[in-house]
């Protein structure tokens, strides 16, 4: 038996108060000494307060991925330790600080008496994709819509019934948006999907960042750890299809066919558990290579949007609270994550499996195209596990009778709030390619979605008219989604100069719509402002604010408020060591980091991301720089300056080169340059 004590605490004494900490199920499944699977919670979180300030979507991936990293790194090196010295299996995760391992009841024991571990909780198989059936009359009038459910339709009566092809006839088709799909993988190669696969250049594949497999064993005909992208179901490769796909012929399944699509298996021919779940929710945070660990993440490259047809009951064996901190996660970071309500109705209250019934999901029902009545098999809210009474769900769209891809290059009809979803999720990349102002807005792009559904009043499940716990706000409209957006009564053009001092009080004029504006914020501070030609332009006096680039946020006295990320940039016009002084002044990596902050918010303001920068670590006093390190800085701060609108600069010594000596004169010359743009 392994144990962990100090002092005068007996084992007997600190079992019982570790195993108040254990799951049930873990304890069940432990019995007569036999190993199972369960996660380890730990108690200590990252902080992530201060990501809510972040509008653009690459600096708040960044800080959460990184905030959360740390924090695993931090607190779970000391039980990390512990496991490898006893040989026990286990893996770590950061997404929520948990470590899977796979062990007897008294090593669950011994690291639930550990101060730092919060509870230990099952990681349960789950069989996700027990066939749906809708009615009889359900199923006629799908047949009746349709010539044949399997022929092609040209346009899939669901896509059309949300009225995309309408918006794609404005010339929105989800251009420049990524749609992540956790599910039974997925045949990347179909006819309807290849050309929508990200890692797909026309020419050759790159799976790297664009495909992961959380399956390690079985794993079917994929089999495990599969390093082309696979499914070992059909389930995957139908989801994505209802979302994206095209053949550029007659099987337009796909609501948003301009969007691009990753995938990661988390299922094993239809099981998941919470450790596999939790796994690809991970690496679309911050996806690595095939074969890669997720201190490779780059949350550059997560989804802008990822669709999730699964779920977790706590019937067997999920806890409820597993998943939360994940779904927060990547809410935080910018990532809108579409969930299926679940096909358990028609009973009330059956909203249940994780994560469906979290306020940060955005859940889906569904309905018949064909009637536009909720299907009988949608599950219901409003939500009762977790005693919140919280009407659910938000949304719904077609899940019965859907056809879209299947393994083989074929199609196929199936049923649930699993087709519905990925509906929904095209959805959204629709609406962010029409609005570009509103990409990762989470929030107020579930405000116009929720405001442009088709309302369907419903006294069932304690409701009481629109919204309810049938149908949500209810069905999916997604080209009154776009005009509303186009309409809000807010919304800015143009910002100039679109740079401000860091100094503040400094006059920038704004362009757009600005009737009934009540307060405008200016990186998360109240300016001052005022009209300065009717409602179509305001001038506002900057307040102070440290260097970087800063959003606009503008309230009005009723309605929805608008912002607009990255909308200028505070730019430096004091450095360190200022001023450089000839023959005594050493460059340092200080005066580089300095630099580069101030060209980074820039790129942020132009749209253009951060720059990838040699040496990315440099320690202010320590790190020699380099010539490449203000070639590049040159580089960096013109492309972004000519993008801007400023005249190209010009600076001493214009061919550096390696081992060339670095001089006052082309630190001090970054510096004019960052002044004058700073106006």
């Amino acid at each position: 038996v392994i144990t962990a004590f100090t002092g005068n605490q007996s084992p007997q004494t600190l079992q019982p108060a570790g195993q108040r900490k254990i799951a049930p199920w873990v304890i069940e499944r432990t019995a007569s000494g036999k190993p199972t699977e369960f996660l380890v919670i730990l108690a200590d979180k990252a902080d992530l307060s201060g990501v809510n300030e972040l509008k653009s979507k690459l600096e708040k991936g960044r800080l959460v991925r990184n905030a959360l990293f740390a924090k695993a790194q931090q607190t779970q090196a000391p039980l990390l330790a512990w496991l490898r010295a006893r040989g026990v299996e286990h893996r770590s995760f950061y997404i929520v600080n948990a470590i899977w391992v796979r062990a007897t009841r008294a090593v669950a024991l011994s690291l639930a008496a550990r101060p730092e571990v919060a509870r230990i909780e099952g990681n349960p198989s789950i069989r996700n994709l027990a066939p749906v059936k809708p009615t009889e009359a359900e199923l006629q009038a799908a047949l009746n819509a349709v010539a044949s459910p399997q022929a092609p339709q040209a346009i899939e009566p669901g896509v059309s019934y949300i009225r995309a092809p309408e918006v794609w006839a404005q010339g929105f088709t989800g251009q420049g948006i990524v749609i992540g799909g956790a599910d039974t993988g997925v045949e990347w190669n179909h006819p309807a999907l290849k050309n929508h696969y990200r890692g797909w250049n026309g020419l050759t594949a790159n799976h790297n960042y664009n495909w992961h497999d959380s399956i390690h064993t079985g794993g079917g005909v994929c089999g495990p750890n599969a390093v082309t992208p696979c499914d070992d179901n059909n389930h995957g490769t139908h989801t994505l299809g209802s979302a994206v796909g095209d053949d550029g012929a007659s099987n337009q399944i796909g609501v948003a066919p301009g969007a691009k699509f990753i995938a990661c298996r988390n299922m094993d021919q239809g099981n998941g558990t919470p450790a596999t779940y939790l796994e690809c929710m991970e690496w679309f945070l911050a996806p690595y290579p095939v074969g890669g660990t997720p201190s490779q993440g780059d949350a550059t490259k997560a989804p802008d949007i990822t669709t999730n047809s699964w779920g977790c009951p706590p019937s067997e064996g999920c806890s409820q609270g597993t998943l939360q901190t994940a779904i927060e996660a990547q809410r935080t970071a910018g990532i809108m994550t579409v969930v299926a309500a679940g096909n358990s109705g028609s009973a009330c209250s059956t909203i249940v499996d994780p994560p469906s019934h979290y306020d940060a999901a955005y859940t889906v029902g569904a309905i018949s195209s064909a009637t536009g009545l909720i299907a009988t098999f949608s599950s219901r809210g409003p939500i009762t596990i977790d005693g919140s009474n919280r009407r659910k769900p938000d949304i719904t769209a077609p899940g019965v009778a859907v056809r879209s891809a299947v393994r083989g290059g074929g199609y196929s009809s199936f049923n649930g709030t699993s087709m519905a979803t990925p509906h929904v999720a095209g959805a959204v990349a629709l609406l962010w390619s029409a609005h570009a102002a509103l990409r990762h807005q989470i929030t107020d792009t579930e405000n116009f979605l929720n405001e442009a559904a088709v309302d369907v009043t419903s006294t069932s499940c304690s409701s009481s008219g629109v919204p309810n716990n049938v149908y949500g706000f209810g069905r999916l409209d997604i080209k009154a989604a776009v005009d509303l957006a186009g309409a809000a009564t807010l919304n800015i053009t143009s910002v100039a100069p679109p740079a401000g001092r860091t100094s503040g009080n400094q006059s920038v004029v704004l362009t757009g719509a600005f009737a009934n504006l009540a307060t405008v914020m200016i990186g998360g501070n109240a300016a001052t402002w005022f009209y300065s030609n009717g409602t179509s332009e305001i001038t506002v006096i900057t307040p102070a604010h440290a260097v970087g680039a800063v959003s606009i946020g503008l309230t009005p006295t009723s309605g929805t408020p608008h912002s607009k990320a990255n909308a200028f940039a505070y730019l430096p016009t004091v450095f360190a060591d200022d001023a450089l002084v000839v023959g005594m002044t050493t460059a340092k990596a200080l005066h580089i980091i300095e630099l580069r902050n101030a060209v980074d918010s820039l790129r942020l303001v132009a749209g253009l991301g951060l720059a990838p920068w040699t040496d990315t670590t440099l320690l202010p006093t320590s790190t020699v720089i380099k010539a490449i390190h203000i070639t590049e800085l040159r580089t960096h701060l013109e492309n972004v300056a000519a993008l801007l609108g400023y005249a190209a600069g010009s600076y001493t010594d214009a061919g550096l080169g390696s081992g060339f000596v670095i001089k006052r004169v082309h630190i001090e010359e970054l510096r004019q340059r960052i002044r004058a743009l700073a106006g």
